[in-house]
């Protein structure tokens, strides 16, 4: 490990031009490439205290060896060079966007004397016009089928074109009319370089001019009485009307446009784009990345997105516009670099209302789809579950790898409504049916602190409990399940390691409260969601994981697991609490008639539109108490709207409406249970 004073440049040596950076390790290979438009200040804010680096940072400068600069002039230079260092060198520091599967292109050969229009996979070449990428290789093949009969250009390979040139009869397409033969000499080269840039034309979205072309030409043969002519055309619009039919159109202006979205978590991000021409979805991509630059802000990594994504294209390739979900810094020099690339003016915009916001909406719910699916293919593979197990135990020095793992997570709003929850992993899967939450009742105020301490000593009393009810002479094995039901004990079972969410505080108390039980074997750990840091109880520093650990990765499965089950809970407490507290305002109005209305409406905002036939309609309502209800709902609304500003979840800066679902059994449909 390398002392990053030990090649730090000497004072005044960065100049405080824009420019481009490389750090290289002792072989000489360069392993992160970045660009700056001041690189002094820049490449000084490496050069700090280790312990106020980002890990991943902290690796980066610790592995390299020497830092190298070229100045530039601006920062559209600065883009391509970046792009141009980072495909030659290939840093293994920088964000690589790696296709989440092999998509299929629809290409067409305008470099060969005949194009061709074929369907295919991999990298762009030179001189070849794509259309796509497209979700499946049937649906591009289906099109082009149906469009063959209108644009009749070559679809065969170059084998049977010269084969069919020397034998100087056509093939079967050739004979059924869904090619114009252009290898037995019945259309010229001319002649079918126009079927080929129709046909690319109706593919990049100009198809309303076709069409109105196609009318007239039918409209003109019937009243010339070429009717065979004119069924054909009509043959021809019904078959592009059917190629049409495959694409709904999303944006109604006939925008060509392409649409980026992300969805990332401390790891990881998936990109999703969908490609629009002529206000048609032509085509979508996705795309993980491992995130090596802990510190890259959304607007980074959709910069570096986009300079990767269209660093090869020019003209027609590139869309007028881009739509992104945040403005990168440099958006001027992308936008200039990118206008040069296409030889017209390029636009990268956020979308802000209407079809285009709403499509941004779609692309990034397919984002969050990818990453969930590329989350859960690797949790849900055995070999990489008992690979993340043994990561953990080596990595905290556990006797052996921990089977079932259990997380605490606190939840509260300013000191209210204090809840926790218990989740637990076996065998690096979720058990739901042992998740548990816990109503604080021995804490004052926010402390999470004393929460984890209350939480994590009511969980293990109960395993002392079910140990003291075991026998001298019983089977240990049999001591784990119910005689009288027959099922598993929930709390007979000792984790193999307890994870609480926090650092060194959380985790001192949890260790604390498991000595005092006399439970001190028992490893603890806490993983602090800032830098994903992996503290244990007594340690002055945290355990760092790798980036790509996939024992870090289940840890934070389990975190993030805890954590939504403790919201849910948490949420779903507020709102009772705030529909009971409206209802106390009904005279005469008992517990079990609130019980009716909870299940019924389900949360105040539902009831505040209910009307008094609705609510009188219910078991146990008369007209009158129908009106009370009412009323009281309604003046409390009012003093809400006048009185004061909406409530605010200060953790998560969440804006607190009452639209939240009333308690039904179990949040989200959990089999959890509240330890009261």
């Amino acid at each position: 490990m390398a002392d990053p004073s030990s090649y730090r440049p000497a004072p005044g040596s960065i100049p405080d031009s824009p420019g481009v950076y490389r750090f290289s390790d002792a072989a000489g290979r360069v392993i992160y490439v970045g660009k700056a438009k001041n690189l002094r200040a820049r490449l000084s804010s490496y050069f700090q205290d280790l312990v106020n680096l980002h890990p991943r940072t902290q690796a980066m400068v610790t592995t390299a060896a020497k830092v190298e600069w070229t100045v530039v002039r601006t920062e559209v230079e600065s883009l391509q060079l970046e792009y141009s260092w980072i495909k030659e060198y290939d840093p293994r520091f920088n964000v690589k966007y790696r296709d989440d599967k092999s998509y299929p292109w629809l290409a067409i050969t305008l470099n060969e004397e005949y194009p061709r229009v074929m369907v295919g996979r991999g990298q762009k070449k030179k001189g070849i016009r794509y259309f796509g990428p497209y979700s499946h290789a049937w649906a591009i093949r289906e099109t082009v089928d149906l469009l063959l009969r209108v644009f009749p250009m070559r679809s065969c390979s170059k084998g049977v074109f010269n084969r069919h040139r020397q034998i100087g009869r056509p093939c079967l397409l050739g004979y059924i009319g869904k090619c114009a033969a252009p290898c037995t000499g019945q259309v010229s080269q001319e002649e079918h370089r126009k079927i080929v840039e129709d046909f690319a034309a109706f593919l990049s979205g100009q198809t309303a001019t076709y069409v109105r072309r196609l009318e007239k030409e039918m409209r003109a043969a019937a009243a010339e009485l070429e009717y065979e002519r004119a069924a054909k055309i009509r043959d021809d619009l019904a078959a592009l009307e059917k190629a049409l039919a495959k694409n709904a159109v999303v944006l109604g202006d006939g925008t060509d446009t392409d649409v980026i979205a992300l969805s990332e978590d401390p790891l990881e991000v998936a990109v999703q784009i969908f490609y629009v021409r002529g206000g048609r979805i032509r085509g979508e991509r996705g795309w993980i990345a491992d995130k090596a630059d802990g510190t890259a802000t959304t607007g980074d990594l959709v910069s570096r997105f986009i300079q990767q994504t269209y660093a090869g294209d020019s003209g027609d390739a590139i869309p007028r516009e881009i739509l992104v979900p945040t403005e990168p810094e440099d958006t001027n020099a992308l936008t200039e670099w990118l206008s040069e690339l296409r030889g017209s003016k390029v636009f990268i915009r956020v979308p802000q209302r209407g079809d285009k916001k709403s499509l941004m909406e779609t692309v990034e719910r397919n984002a969050l789809q990818t990453l969930t699916m590329h989350k859960t293919k690797r949790a849900s593979d055995l070999t990489t579950r008992n690979l993340a197990l043994e990561e953990i135990q080596a990595a905290l020095d556990l006797p052996e790898a921990p089977l079932r793992l259990e997380c605490y997570d606190v939840s509260n709003l300013q000191g209210t409504e204090v809840v926790a929850s218990m989740v637990v992993f076996e065998d690096g899967l979720p058990r739901k049916s042992e998740y548990r939450r816990f109503v604080i009742k021995g804490v004052d105020g926010q402390n999470d602190v004393a929460s984890i301490a209350e939480v994590l000593t009511r969980r293990f009393k109960r395993l002392l409990d079910e140990r003291a009810t075991m026998q001298d002479d019983e089977d240990p094995a049999a001591s784990l399940i119910d005689p009288e039901t027959g099922r598993a004990k929930k709390f007979s079972y000792a984790p193999g390691l307890v994870v609480v969410d926090g650092g060194p505080p959380q985790v001192a108390a949890a260790r604390q409260a498991l000595d005092e039980l006399g439970l001190g074997d028992i490893p603890v750990c806490g993983l602090a969601k800032r830098l994903e840091e992996v503290w244990l109880p007594d340690e002055e520093d945290p355990v760092i994981f790798s980036r790509t650990s996939e024992g870090l990765y289940l840890l934070q499965r389990l975190r993030d697991e805890a954590h939504r089950f403790a919201i849910t809970h948490h949420r779903n407490r507020r709102s009772k609490s705030m529909v009971e507290s409206v209802l106390d305002e009904v005279p005469g109005l008992g517990e079990v008639r609130r019980k009716t209305l909870l299940r019924h409406f389900g949360s105040l905002k539902k009831l505040r539109q209910a009307t008094i036939d609705e609510v009188a309609g219910l078991p146990g309502f008369g007209r009158r108490t129908a009106e009370s209800v009412v009323l009281a709902v309604n003046a409390a609304a009012t003093k809400a709207e006048t009185g004061k500003a909406p409530a605010v979840n200060m953790a998560t800066g969440e804006i607190l409406d009452e639209d939240v679902p009333a308690p039904a059994g179990t949040p989200d449909g959990d089999p959890g249970r509240t330890e009261n």
